[in-house]
């Protein structure tokens, strides 16, 4: 490809005045005024003081600025350009975005927190973003580390992985056959432990999944999570929401014990067709045996607190060098051994399968660093806390446009959809009183576009 004229002969002048860079914002602000963003707003947040008036309408510019790709205050003047201001109301400067930002207390984030719940319920109703009344339903936490640059940020610190910043704990809920959707998170101080305050979110979580059309009486809800979060306010606050476990044993000693109490001739092998990475060692796995004991968990609390279920074990061998190079056997065998606490109704190896699961929430961690979580950008924390809680909006809804507009869009990343159903260039025309935008010719996506418009813009009548 090149340029169809001498370099000399191409020029350019930003001149246009009906043209905007985002045309898919329209039918995704669209789907968001329908699931009662604006409204949950007002109704929700109390706010108070200078800057704070009108956060019905800068809470969604926020999410907006968000799914059009902005990762920072200063991006939010992607929402100020061309025809956007004819397109759109209540658009507003990054100054009194991030002034709005800095009114928030903790107590405020946590009625931003009821807003989010409370719009994914309505976006579920509104897209297939879940399927009706799926058999098992994940709810998989974890915790990641947003890294900042210099002390001027309340509540940066050196986290678990030596890495300075603040410390993001997320909670999303999926399918088997749907993609993940964020039902939670809390933004804490990068000096943490990993699983202080999940119990929590995992309880909160369970409130939003219901919300979400989730049935506990109806499907079967587990919440998967890693040895980090192994502890007895976890694994109880599942079990009080009506939601199994599967999480990451750590190597305590009564599961040591657990472990060597596994006769020989109980564990299975099996393979691997798609070899993952071991957590312990970074290796790749593709075999392993595995095998399972009943267990009773935190046996050192008191009694009525003892958690019963079973161990499913996964051991690998641990391969000296000089063995896999030839130069000398190996006296015994050595394992490493891997162990999942769940009450689990599937079988051992379903399980098994099933724990490994877990990880499509890096995928989620992943899409949010690609997008409003590449930055934190305040110097105050509970302005970076509702910037987190805007991100998961921003992430939800933009979830939600792609199950509507395609298949394909459903099960896409959040860079994807933005590439090719939000950042796509339109021009505005009015006739009669009535906007009309006119895209690209030739749009490789434009079937899913339409689809997308005609749900959030114009969506059919409803029966009665």
């Amino acid at each position: 490809m090149q340029l169809s004229h001498g370099v000399s002969r191409v020029h350019a002048r930003f001149d246009d005045p009906n043209l905007v860079s985002c045309g898919g914002l329209a039918p995704v602000l669209a789907l968001a005024r329908r699931a009662g963003l604006n409204d949950l707003v007002e109704a929700r947040c109390t706010l108070s003081g200078p800057g704070a008036f009108g956060a019905h309408l800068k809470v969604p510019a926020l999410v907006a600025g968000m799914v059009a790709g902005a990762d920072s205050i200063e991006d939010m003047d992607l929402l100020r350009h061309g025809a956007m201001g004819r397109l759109f109301t209540g658009i507003r400067a990054p100054s009194t975005l991030g002034t709005f930002l800095r009114t928030f207390t903790f107590g405020h984030v946590r009625q931003l927190d009821a807003v989010a719940s409370n719009l994914l319920g309505n976006l579920a109703r509104l897209a297939p973003v879940l399927p009706a009344a799926p058999a098992v339903v994940f709810l998989d936490v974890d915790d990641t580390m947003r890294e900042t640059h210099g002390y001027a940020k309340q509540g940066v610190a050196y986290g678990y992985n030596r890495i300075k910043g603040l410390n993001a704990l997320i909670a999303t809920i999926s399918t088997p056959t749907s993609a993940p959707l964020i039902a939670g998170t809390r933004l804490r101080k990068g000096a943490t432990n990993s699983a202080r305050g999940a119990d929590r979110l995992v309880a909160d979580a369970l409130v939003t999944a219901r919300r979400a059309g989730v049935d506990p009486n109806a499907s079967t809800v587990i919440l998967r999570a890693d040895s980090a979060f192994y502890t007895h306010k976890v694994i109880a606050a599942a079990c009080r929401g009506g939601a199994r476990f599967s999480v990451t044993a750590r190597m305590t000693a009564t599961v040591r014990t657990a472990v060597g109490a596994i006769a020989q001739d109980a564990w299975t092998p099996i393979h691997y067709p798609n070899a993952f990475v071991d957590p312990d060692t970074g290796e790749l796995i593709s075999d392993a045996e595995v095998a399972e004991i009943p267990f009773t968990a935190f046996t050192g609390r008191r009694k009525t607190e003892h958690v019963t279920g079973r161990l499913i074990v996964r051991r690998v061998r641990r391969l000296n060098p000089k063995t896999a190079a030839g130069e000398q056997d190996e006296l015994f065998a050595v394992w490493r051994y891997h162990a999942v606490f769940t009450d689990s109704p599937l079988t051992m190896l379903q399980a098994e399968a099933q724990h490994r699961g877990h990880a499509i929430i890096e995928q989620v961690i992943a899409d949010l660093k690609n997008g409003p979580l590449a930055h934190l950008p305040s110097g105050r924390f509970n302005a970076n806390a509702a910037w987190l809680v805007c991100a998961a909006m921003a992430f939800n809804l933009t979830r939600a446009s792609g199950a509507l507009a395609s298949l394909r869009h459903a099960h896409a990343t959040t860079a994807t959809i933005r590439a090719e159903l939000i950042n796509v260039a339109a021009r505005l025309s009015r006739t009669a009183r009535t906007l009309t935008l006119h895209l690209p010719t030739g749009w490789p996506w434009a079937s899913s576009w339409q689809a997308l418009f005609g749900a959030a813009v114009h969506p059919p009548p409803v029966a009665v």
